[in-house]
């Protein structure tokens, strides 16, 4: 393993690692603490490792069909996505394989995995608890139990699942408790589930990092949005956040159509969704990612050079995780916060906290902060001249076909989600209904189900036995045959009430 992680580059232990490995690998239950971004996640996953494939190797003939021999447990999907790409070279070697579970997605591919035999499993709890209560997964084997950012998992409501999670594990198997943050939330865990643990604290997240510089922007409401789009178009690597999902996808739009082409995250897109945006902002061909704090932990882009809080976070363990995004593996950052006059008193308790000391200046469009703050050219690449793939929609009852939501609609771009340079679609007005066209790209929302469209006239009367007059229909009607769209069909991926928790903090999704 030591020789595989050299070759990845990795050859020196961080703090948290130094600190956690000598207990973890001689199997004692363990609490670690480190800053986002510490290397946490290769601190539980060489014991999981060890301890499996003790000689280096492990034999097929360990496996049994639903019954896995490690559980990490994690708060978001993508977390479970990031630690699977860490760990799958690392099982690999050892013969070890592994899977992740999580909602949003089709069961019926995890299920078959568990049914052949996996080693370690990458957890959200809702999709787990859904698959032991079907009898296709079992912790009764399981030697190494993992709960990674932990507070986390418990500010979103999620501890009656891990305690429940926990139970079905043996009491002899070794436990560890990783998170940036270890407050009295998860004490009650501690308590019942760890046996004479270990603390270790690594990079107290109360410190600032001497790689990151933090600003706070005072800026008039009117200045708000151009001061934005002057950092955000600039040649550095962004990732934006906001309070709320309404707020991600409205600013995501907005950012589109004044050229910055942006992606969005949030607990109201589905998993094909997000994969797609993620993958955008990996690739460069979004410069700009606009999230929830559901990105505030586990997504990991090392180039990230600049963290904005459009919206200031409401507790100092939010601005510590969202600035965690940048100064990643070595690298520097900058964190700003925009700030009007009225939420001085707000912000300035929330840095005290979370023990930064930023550097708060009043700007403008304009202010030569903001070029030494991101230097460079300013490239704004508006919509309708981003590259555009269609597709052919197949002919509706009673009309001709047509190619792309552009066509469909007589907006050129409309819902051109699927630009070169990595729009969610925001900037088009939206994702594609059922039965219309849809972009090839990114979409701003979750995408819509396969239903049919309704045979229904626009207006929402019910309709006649007779043909159906070619009259076109007014504005108000088709208002009406919009709400009544999105009403009466349902959004790919729904999800059980556990699952919606699991993706969007506990709450369950509001209609649009």
């Amino acid at each position: 393993m030591a020789d595989l992680l050299a070759k990845a580059g990795i050859d020196t232990p961080t703090p948290i690692q130094a600190a956690t490995l000598p207990d973890s690998l001689a199997g004692r239950d363990l609490l670690g603490r480190g800053r986002t971004g510490s290397g946490k996640t290769y601190a539980f996953l060489l014991p999981i490792l060890a301890r499996l494939a003790p000689n280096g190797t492990a034999s097929r003939a360990a496996r049994t069909p639903r019954s896995p021999r490690a559980l990490v447990v994690v708060p978001t999907r993508e977390l479970a996505v990031q630690i699977e790409a860490a760990l799958t070279p690392l099982a690999r070697s050892a013969g070890l394989n592994s899977l992740t579970i999580f909602g949003g997605v089709g069961q019926s591919p995890q299920v078959r995995a568990l049914r052949a035999g996996v080693d370690i499993v990458i957890a959200c709890p809702g999709r787990l608890e859904d698959l032991i209560a079907q009898g296709e997964c079992r912790l009764d084997r399981i030697e190494v139990t993992v709960l990674d950012e932990a507070d986390h998992m418990s500010d979103l409501g999620f501890l009656p699942a891990v305690r429940r999670i926990l139970e079905l594990t043996p009491a002899s198997g070794q436990r560890l408790l990783f998170s940036a943050t270890l407050d009295g939330a998860v004490a009650v865990i501690v308590k019942r589930y760890l046996r004479n643990p270990v603390t270790h604290e690594a990079d107290s997240p109360e410190s600032a990092t001497p790689d990151v510089e933090h600003h706070v922007l005072q800026v008039d409401a009117d200045q708000r949005m151009p001061v934005l789009v002057d950092l955000t178009s600039g040649s550095r690597r962004s990732v934006v956040f906001t309070r709320t999902k309404h707020r991600a996808k409205t600013l995501a739009r907005k950012l589109n159509a004044l050229g910055v082409s942006t992606v969005e995250l949030h607990g109201n897109l589905a998993q094909n969704a997000r994969t797609r945006n993620l993958a955008a902002f990996h690739s460069g061909a979004a410069s700009t990612l606009v999230a929830t704090d559901i990105a505030a932990r586990g997504i990991h882009v090392d180039d990230v050079e600049l963290v904005i809080h459009a919206d200031p976070p409401t507790e100092f363990k939010a601005y510590v995780h969202r600035s965690g995004r940048t100064a990643r593996a070595g690298a520097k950052g900058t964190v700003i916060t925009l700030m009007e006059r009225e939420q001085a008193v707000e912000v300035r308790a929330l840095v005290k906290a979370a023990g930064i000391r930023p550097t708060t200046t009043t700007v403008g469009l304009g202010h030569p902060l903001l070029s030494e703050l991101v230097p460079g050219e300013r490239r704004l690449v508006p919509v309708s001249a981003r590259p555009v793939e269609t597709v052919a929609v197949p002919q509706r009852r009673g009309g001709s076909s047509s190619t792309g939501r552009g066509a469909r609609s007589g907006r050129p771009g409309s819902g051109a989600g699927g630009s070169g340079a990595g729009s969610a679609g925001s900037a088009g007005g939206g994702s594609a209904r059922s039965g219309g066209a849809r972009s090839s790209g990114p979409r701003s929302g979750a995408p819509r189900s396969g239903a049919p469209r309704s045979d229904a006239p626009r207006s929402g009367a019910p309709r006649s036995g007779g043909p159906r007059t070619g009259a076109p229909s007014s504005g108000a009607a088709r208002s009406g045959a919009a709400s009544g769209q999105r009403s009466g069909v349902a959004r790919a991926g729904s999800l059980s009430a556990a699952r919606m928790s699991e993706q969007s903090g506990g709450r369950r999704r509001s209609g649009r």
